[in-house]
């Protein structure tokens, strides 16, 4: 009897600490992520040079591009097919990270955020965007870019 009233006391378990809003980014969060924000711009302005300013011209963009077939598809370009790409299509472009985190180690960082792409104000895909940062005497650029690329289940904000 012991036994059984020994197994069945509950041993209360305190709540969860209420969540509190992430405080907004230091200097350096702000500074890795300062050319990822002008890429965009500069993908939203279709201004190739200003595209290239921000990134290192040795690097890769890599797209991950789901299949209607389930499957996935690689793509990788350099940056200056990346750039150039950009000149037909929609009138405009806009990219937005959604609650990215950044990680930084000496003059490396990386940021791994969800993101939304809009073409002429209408969500057209959405994914997982990964940036590898590089640090240099003249700042920090985009080295490489990874992302997922969905049409499904793709958020409308």
């Amino acid at each position: 009897m012991l036994l059984l009233a020994l197994a069945l006391q509950v041993t209360p378990v305190q709540p969860l600490p209420k969540a509190v809003p992430l405080p907004p980014p230091d200097a350096d969060t702000a500074a890795v992520l300062a050319p990822i924000d002008r890429l965009f711009a500069a993908v939203t302005a279709k201004d190739r040079a200003a595209i290239l300013a921000q990134v290192r011209t040795d690097g890769r963009n890599s797209a991950i591009v789901a299949m209607p077939d389930g499957s996935s598809e690689v793509r990788t370009r350099s940056w200056a097919d990346f750039a150039g790409g950009l000149t037909d299509g929609p009138s405009l472009l806009q990219e937005r990270l959604v609650n990215p985190v950044v990680d930084i180690d000496g003059n490396l960082a990386m940021v791994w955020s969800s993101y939304i792409f809009r073409a002429d104000g209408r969500v057209t895909h959405c994914g997982t965007d990964q940036f590898t940062m590089v640090r240099d005497a003249a700042g920090w650029k985009v080295q490489h870019l990874t992302y997922t690329q969905r049409q499904t289940d793709c958020p409308a904000g």
